[in-house]
């Protein structure tokens, strides 16, 4: 196994657990195996709903209760990273995601797929639990970076999750796709369990009891005004990060395209071109240049939906926007998420599950927004949609740039 304890960055200011470059790439990879499972049913629903005799109307469904789950996990579980240890927490989540991974591969009935997708995108947030984990033990210096390769995994998870189910069924049927997901979460979980570094010391938190715990959370975000902030630009962007990719597959599977699933599935390899940016923009913020960075990247995600406004003429230009679009979104997450763990490092994880329920929030608004709009206007009035949430993020950045506080806001 190459991930091994030796010291490559040290965590808590020397004192505590390692983290070595082999760990990290480890947790990236983790990351993206568990939060493609919230996106794996996309291309399979027209599949899934015939071989269970599902309506149209039920196995929607799938999708939306999905993301209910993945939202109420992170308001109810990833706060649990702050006073348990979370290397025991990553390791059971996991294994209790094998089990219903299980469960939806072998679904016979509606109800059990809808119950089991449900809990999937539950435990599904163990993925971030890895993210609080990751930045718990990187030292400040470097915490930027860290945060960057792991959130790296967590996007081109996301991205390829659509092409690697497309592939997948169309050889073994989509039963296959959670199937196999349930073994590659078996080994993950094997493997961390035996190279997460063990806590040395007790959790700040200890004290708290569960409900004390949540309403931790929700005072958080009443007491700090960068956590506010910093939600809110990840509201946005994820929104127009939701408008495009919800949509895309409508205007390319029509003329003059007509293109086939699997095609449209392969665009999430371009993506991972922008998601890799996401180190880069890691390194910036270890560097001071947080302020700096959300506001080029605020400014390119305004920009991406001019090529992608010629997206019916050009695929050349889809592909130009597609990376645009993602490096500056992944730019934005990445520097939020550095900054919001160091006001708290003690409440990283319920820093980071209240920030990422906005995430979900800005989600579900673009995907329900863009897919009505097409419907009733075209994918012009998509890419306006995308523009606005954008433009929205910026002028935010700048009315910030007016306040006092030295946060990077």
């Amino acid at each position: 196994m190459a991930v091994t304890r030796r010291t490559e960055v040290r965590g808590r200011e020397g004192s505590g657990p390692v983290l070595s470059r082999g760990l990290v790439a480890l947790l990236a990879v983790a990351c993206g195996a568990a939060v493609a499972n919230v996106y794996f049913a996309q291309p399979l629903l027209v599949t899934i709903g015939h071989d269970l005799a599902m309506s149209p109307a039920l196995v929607g469904g799938v999708v939306t209760l999905t993301h209910v789950g993945y939202g109420l996990g992170l308001f109810f579980l990833v706060p649990l990273g702050d006073v348990a240890d979370r290397r025991r927490l990553i390791v059971a989540q996991l294994l209790f995601l094998v089990g219903v991974l299980a469960v939806v591969a072998t679904a016979r009935t509606a109800a059990v797929l809808l119950a089991g997708m449900a809990a999937t995108g539950l435990l599904a947030v163990v993925t971030q639990t890895m993210v609080a984990f990751a930045a718990s033990l990187a030292p400040p210096a470097a915490r930027g970076r860290v945060v960057g390769l792991v959130t790296s995994g967590v996007v081109i998870g996301i991205l390829l999750a659509r092409t690697v189910s497309g592939l997948l069924a169309d050889l073994a049927g989509w039963r296959s796709v959670y199937a196999a997901s349930a073994a590659l979460t078996a080994l993950l979980a094997l493997v961390l369990h035996r190279v997460l570094p063990r806590r040395t010391d007790a959790p700040p938190a200890s004290t708290l009891r569960y409900g004390q715990l949540l309403r931790s959370t929700v005072a958080l975000f009443a007491r700090e005004p960068l956590l506010r902030l910093r939600a809110l630009y990840c509201l946005l962007v994820f929104a127009a990060f939701s408008t495009l990719w919800s949509s895309i597959a409508l205007p390319l599977g029509e003329a003059p395209y007509f293109l086939p699933h699997s095609a449209i599935g392969a665009l999430g390899l371009i993506g991972v071109a922008g998601a890799l940016a996401a180190n880069v923009a890691g390194r910036l913020n270890d560097r001071g240049l947080s302020r700096r960075t959300t506001g080029i990247a605020l400014a390119l995600l305004a920009v991406s939906w001019l090529p992608l406004a010629f997206t019916r003429s050009s695929l050349w230009a889809l592909a130009g926007g597609v990376v645009l679009l993602d490096l500056a979104v992944q730019a934005v997450h990445v520097t939020n998420q550095t900054l919001i763990h160091a006001l708290h490092p003690d409440a990283g994880s319920r820093l980071i599950g209240g920030y990422m329920v906005f995430y979900s929030i800005g989600s579900a608004t673009g995907a329900l927004a863009a897919t009505a709009l097409y419907a009733a206007a075209g994918w012009g009035a998509v890419c306006a949609l995308g523009a606005a949430f954008s433009c929205l993020g910026l002028l935010l950045w700048v009315c910030a740039q007016r306040t006092s506080s030295p946060d990077g806001a």
